[in-house]
């Protein structure tokens, strides 16, 4: 797994040993992103389950100011943390190692992030439990874009029952991103 473009271009990231974590593939990182650019430079950007920081670090390579990653895993957390010194970006991102509610929480009233991404682990609804809590959080509002990685069967029907406008869906081979922004 690398960095496809910006500051830190081609440099390698470590991954987590073991079957923990499911790094997004260069192919589908690069079709993200390339749908992200616009949304990139100098934002606040939220990695959810962030896994090896691969997503959140690409984001800081392509422009975004600020970065927080959330995972509560150690081993992929020191992963994170070896992944941003390596790609000089440390100063940039924040790692918070813990539950994605109990992070979502304690960054409440500190500002509004324009992106948010989560990978959640598969077919355990973790995504609708995040939505929920984000629709009445202060961290994000209706400019805020957030996407989710999701298996291709997970069931996204509901998301405008909950205040959510589904904006697109890429579907992949294997998984899909939901891009979705918060209703007025």
């Amino acid at each position: 797994m690398r960095v496809i473009a910006g500051k830190a271009r081609r440099l390698q990231l470590k991954t987590v040993p073991g079957t923990d974590t499911r790094p997004t593939t260069d192919r589908i990182k690069e079709t993200l992103f390339n749908i992200l650019q616009p949304e990139l430079l100098d934002s606040r950007f939220l990695d959810l389950f962030s896994g090896s920081g691969g997503i959140g670090i690409e984001a800081l390579s392509r422009g975004a100011a600020y970065a927080v990653f959330v995972e509560k895993n150690p081993r992929a957390c020191a992963c994170i943390r070896e992944n941003l010194s390596f790609t000089k970006l440390a100063e940039n991102g924040k790692l918070l190692n813990m539950d994605v509610l109990q992070a979502l929480r304690s960054l409440e009233k500190k500002g509004v992030f324009d992106c948010v991404f989560m990978d959640p682990p598969y077919n355990q609804e973790l995504e609708r439990q995040v939505l929920e809590y984000l629709k009445d959080s202060s961290i994000i509002d209706e400019e805020t874009l957030i996407i989710i990685e999701a298996d291709l069967k997970t069931d996204f029907s509901y998301v405008e029952s909950i205040g959510y406008c589904l904006l697109r869906s890429k579907e992949y081979k294997t998984n899909k991103h939901v891009f979705l922004k918060k209703l007025p």
